[in-house]
């Protein structure tokens, strides 16, 4: 299997964009007019997409070649894009409404500091929107050689209840027909994941390729963990 570590749209199946843009959409509300922090922005794409709604928006990364890319292809009026360590921040204590941080936390190796961080930047009332790949159980020797661990739901939350007053759960997963969910189900074997010439058995079951998977063909639920791929966490700093 492959784990691609960058995500750049241009060069990418628009199943695979509409994964990962998803949780940008669904970060919309808590970024409108407000100053949000894309922290691990990558080549900025989904940056760009909260500064169509946001005030402002900085994304920060620590690939050069990264940030260099963000700013040729995705800079705005209303966008920067800068070089800089999660786990050390060079930004003032309360300087955002928002944080958004997708796909980020398992690459690190700090956890509690990356968290202690995103809470530093953040303004009393502001909230932080994190999302992760959920594990069955959580693994510091993950398969993917990117990632420095893969949490469980339940280890997550912990792990944001620790640093965060109020942290709601949800999960992502791709849309699928009931007819595509048995035959997943029934497959103990993973045969469609090891025979590709499988894979495009899904259209025949009602449910598009994941090559042509669009955002409306995701869904992001609240307290749907169960069969989710990612764990997405809106969390705040305040009380609800």
């Amino acid at each position: 299997m492959t784990y691609p570590e960058r995500i750049v749209p241009d060069e990418t199946e628009p199943g695979i964009v509409a994964l990962h843009l998803k949780r940008y959409e669904f970060a919309l509300p808590w970024c409108r007019d407000r100053d949000v922090l894309d922290a691990g922005c990558g080549v900025g794409y989904g940056s760009a997409f909260l500064a169509t709604a946001a005030r402002r928006v900085v994304g920060v990364d620590r690939d050069e070649d990264a940030i260099g890319y963000a700013r040729e292809r995705y800079g705005a009026a209303n966008v920067e894009f800068r070089v800089g360590d999660l786990l050390e921040l060079d930004l003032p204590d309360g300087s955002f409404d928002a944080v958004c941080s997708f796909e980020t936390i398992e690459h690190l190796s700090d956890s509690d500091a990356f968290l202690g961080e995103m809470t530093r930047v953040l303004r009393p009332e502001g909230t932080l929107v994190v999302s992760t790949p959920r594990a069955r159980e959580t693994t510091h020797t993950p398969d993917n050689p990117f990632h420095e661990l893969e949490l469980s739901a339940a280890d997550f939350e912990r792990l944001l209840r620790a640093h965060f007053a109020t942290v709601e759960l949800y999960g992502q997963r791709r849309l699928q027909t009931a007819r595509h969910r048995l035959l997943q189900r029934v497959d103990v074997l993973g045969l469609r994941r090891r025979l590709t010439f499988l894979r495009p058995a899904s259209r025949l079951l009602g449910t598009p390729p994941m090559a042509e998977v669009g955002l409306e063909g995701i869904a992001i639920e609240r307290g749907e963990l169960e069969g989710a791929t990612e764990l997405v966490a809106v969390c705040r700093r305040a009380g609800a």
